[in-house]
């Protein structure tokens, strides 16, 4: 999560400055609004705000409830109410007709678990999580957990001091948010803490392969490191394959596709295009790839390109199932009639994103029901 990184860097960043930091939250919402619970922005000291918890709406006045914050030095619980024109502080302009819990969380940067070192734990592993924050909407002034627990499906991973007792509660709940693979807020009542727990699914970033060095390929990467995806490009001429081509945080192979996966981790959030423009190159990376459990494989070019593909490919005796084809996306990319490579690497990642989330790509505008169910 790209969010998480920035917050991170940015609490390093004060950290090494000496100055305070406070995270925000957005632990519930009852209606609309532009960011969902589990959105998170951190506040240090001077007013420097990373991350977001709106559209733009509440950060003028969270930024004063985050440094009222640092002078008591815990927890507070804030509600919105967007869909009360009165409002004074809000105002009538949002137009997001929604309730907003959001948890100010004062950082103690002496505790190591601490909700940065939380979310920095949550970096580091590469498998669905649940990063649990814990709140009470009954009694405001009541303690205020806050972001106290990260497990995987099998264990706890970490946990704030004196509050395993919930751990469990929170194991049993958690089951249900990977079953669903979606977030979810519940009530709880467990020895003595009462009030509300936010469960946040946490993915791995996606992480796309390039298999193409082309000038075609820089925007495809540059957008993708935007998003917060991990990219890395592959190719088999160094020419090409050169550091100074691409950003930093890209990775860069030169390989022969033959020995490609030999480099190249693979999981469930792990996706390839590949786009060398070399038909040669493509199709040995096709073949060695159809039998990978991943779930999109884009090829770049017509489909008469990827139908002999497929042909020459059964040609050499390779049994080519109806689930190897359901993952081939090819030509790659949404129709919006991309032309430019800018264009295009946006139709490309914009299919990505459809396929890792199940959804079709279609307009909002034809979306019958909430955006968000």
């Amino acid at each position: 999560m790209r969010e998480f990184k920035e917050i991170i860097a940015s609490y390093d960043q004060a950290n090494r400055a000496g100055l305070q930091c406070v995270l925000a939250t957005v632990v519930r919402l009852e209606g609309s609004s532009y960011r969902r619970p589990g959105a998170r922005m951190l506040v240090t000291e001077n007013g420097k705000m990373t991350g977001a918890i709106s559209g733009g709406c509440l950060e003028g006045d969270a930024l004063q409830k985050a440094l009222l914050t640092f002078t008591e030095k815990k927890s507070k619980l804030v509600t919105y109410d967007t869909t009360d024109e009165s409002d004074e502080v809000i105002g009538i302009q949002l137009g997001c007709e929604g309730i907003i819990h959001i948890l100010f969380e004062y950082i103690h940067s002496q505790d190591p678990s601490n909700p940065i070192e939380l979310m920095r734990l949550s970096q580091k592993k590469r498998q669905e999580l649940v990063l649990v924050t814990g709140f009470d909407l009954t009694d405001k002034k009541n303690l205020q957990l806050g972001t106290c627990l990260l497990l995987n499906q099998e264990q706890l991973i970490a946990a704030k001091e004196n509050i395993l007792p919930l751990v469990k509660f929170a194991q049993e709940e958690a089951a249900e948010v990977f079953n669903k693979r979606i977030s979810q807020v519940k009530d709880y009542a467990h020895l003595n803490y009462t009030g509300n727990l936010l469960l946040q699914f946490i993915q791995p970033a996606i992480s796309l392969h390039i298999i193409g060095a082309g000038n075609d390929a820089i925007p495809l990467i540059n957008i993708a490191h935007q998003l917060g995806w991990d990219v890395s490009v592959v190719d088999g001429r160094n020419t090409h394959a050169r550091k100074e081509r691409f950003i930093s945080a890209c990775q860069i192979l030169v390989s022969k596709p033959e020995h490609v996966l030999e480099k190249i981790a693979i999981d469930s959030r792990t996706c390839f295009v590949l786009m060398t423009h070399n038909y040669q190159y493509d199709i040995k990376m096709l073949a060695a790839l159809l039998h990978q459990p991943i779930s999109y494989i884009g090829i770049l070019g017509p489909k008469k390109k990827l139908q002999k593909m497929i042909a020459q490919l059964t040609d050499e005796g390779i049994a080519i199932t109806d689930s190897m084809l359901n993952k081939i996306y090819g030509p790659t990319g949404l129709e919006i009639g991309a032309e430019t490579p800018e264009e295009i690497a946006i139709s490309i990642l914009a299919e990505i994103q459809a396929v890792f989330t199940n959804k079709q790509g279609s307009m909002l505008r034809l979306k019958k029901d909430l955006i968000h169910s």
